[in-house]
């Protein structure tokens, strides 16, 4: 049925290339049977979209938001996932594919603190080897 699909849209709207990272892997894992659309987008774009969304001025590295009952969207701004992601300890892929699930995670219900990080560091060991 319709409302068992799972599908993962993906759109690149800026000039950086995006990562290898298997995101329908971890959008089937963590969200089955939900509509994601995952854009990767500029800092301009995400400062605007998160002063909408949140009131916020400042340029976040991740947003996600329902546009239904079983679908959302993730905006993930490259420019401040690279420049953020070794104070994560991460590498660059890592870090875009840590974002990925945070947005994932929020889409699901998941508040943030110990046991959201918990799932993050759990989820991104089981899909980044």
């Amino acid at each position: 049925t319709e409302s068992d699909m799972s599908t993962l849209d993906i759109r690149n709207l800026t000039r950086q290339k995006t990562v290898k990272f298997p995101f329908e892997a971890a959008h089937k894992h963590i969200l089955p049977s939900s509509e994601v659309s995952l854009a990767f987008v500029g800092t301009a774009r995400a400062q605007q979209m998160n002063k909408s969304l949140r009131n916020k001025d400042y340029i976040p590295n991740v947003l996600s938001y329902e546009t239904g009952k079983k679908s959302g969207e993730i905006l993930i701004c490259l420019l401040e996932a690279r420049k953020q992601a070794p104070s994560y300890d991460m590498s660059y892929t890592q870090f875009v594919g840590f974002l990925f699930i945070h947005g994932l995670l929020h889409l699901k219900g998941e508040r943030h603190g110990a046991t959201m990080e918990k799932q993050e560091r759990a989820l991104l060991k089981r899909f980044i080897n």
